[in-house]
């Protein structure tokens, strides 16, 4: 089953890479974006199905080093979603444990009060994170219905569990937004977040859609932004070292370089070593001349006559997160 998951994934990569005219004159941005996959298991379906998919996606990771993770998909809501929850994550700890190389990145907490049972809000999150060992959180919603909820908020912040924030998945399927999203309430713990689409298919958005949901809708400044799209790459299943030693503080082979120039030689060998830091430096230097460019716009007179805030939004979106 594995060597026909890695063949299939060969064939798809390879058509993507033909129509995008990879290795042409003519290849489309797509052939830089990096790509990495989750093995996807079916949390609906009867636990030992699950059980199967789930050792599956485990084996998967630790067999082709494209597939970094594994997920649980479908309905949070859905009743044998809801019976069989706790022993979803009893299962995935299990096989964490056994294969500590495998990263967890699990729906949780797609809930709210009215959709199911107020019992079924209390323990999703923290289920998740303390048992079977998530290290990334989507959604995240029902945090405040949680049993003793400021204790989970601190375990989250305290491990470094990013929650993938999905404000307009969240707004048309749960009926959440505004104040009664608890966006805010994780940032005041010290959670690390990241702006997620959630499906971009479906809810007809971009990533960039979201950075301005996010913007307009809690009076986020540009800082703040910009940490929620290093935290998209500082959280990313990656392999390699952070570029990140400290919070704001570039590790020591690159901690005298600067994005604007060109890596010294010391931090051009770190960046080689390490997938996820050549990116974070990528994402960088798509700062400095972000930057750069809207400075230059302000000193030539441009800048808020429609022109520059459009190019925020975008910039934004097309960041490597």
């Amino acid at each position: 089953i594995i060597a026909a998951a890695k063949a299939d994934t060969d064939a798809a990569e390879a058509r993507m890479r033909q129509i995008l005219r990879c290795g042409t004159a003519d290849a489309q941005p797509g052939c830089a974006v990096s790509i990495r996959y989750l093995a996807q298991v079916i949390r609906v379906l009867p636990a030992p199905q699950v059980f199967a998919q789930s050792l599956y996606g485990y084996a998967l990771t630790a067999a082709d080093p494209r597939f970094v993770g594994v997920n649980l998909v479908a309905p949070e809501d859905n009743p044998v979603t809801l019976k069989d929850y706790g022993l979803q994550m009893r299962l995935l700890g299990y096989l964490g444990r056994r294969m500590p190389a495998a990263n967890l990145s699990l729906h949780a907490g797609e809930l709210a009060l009215g959709l199911v049972p107020p019992e079924d809000l209390r323990d999703h999150i923290r289920l998740a994170v303390e048992v079977a060992g998530a290290k990334r959180i989507g959604h995240g919603v029902d945090i405040g219905q949680e049993t003793d909820a400021q204790h989970v908020l601190k375990t989250m912040a305290d491990r470094g569990v990013l929650v993938e924030i999905n404000l307009t998945s969240n707004d048309v399927i749960l009926g959440v937004t505004g104040r009664d999203h608890p966006i805010t309430a994780y940032r005041a713990f010290g959670v690390p977040l990241a702006l997620s689409t959630d499906d971009e298919g479906v809810s007809r958005i971009d990533l960039t859609h979201e950075y301005v949901r996010a913007a307009e809708t809690y009076a986020l400044d540009y800082a703040t932004l910009k940490t929620f799209s290093r935290n998209g790459l500082e959280h990313a299943f990656l392999p390699g070292a952070s570029l990140w030693g400290t919070p704001g503080q570039l590790v020591a082979s690159c901690a005298a370089d600067h994005p604007g120039t060109s890596p010294s030689a010391a931090c051009q060998a770190f960046l080689d070593q390490s997938p996820k830091a050549a990116l974070q430096w990528r994402l960088e230097v798509d700062y400095h001349d972000f930057e750069a460019a809207v400075a230059a716009e302000a000193e030539s007179g441009l800048w808020g006559q429609g022109h520059g805030s459009k190019t925020t939004a975008a910039s934004l979106g097309q960041s490597p997160n």
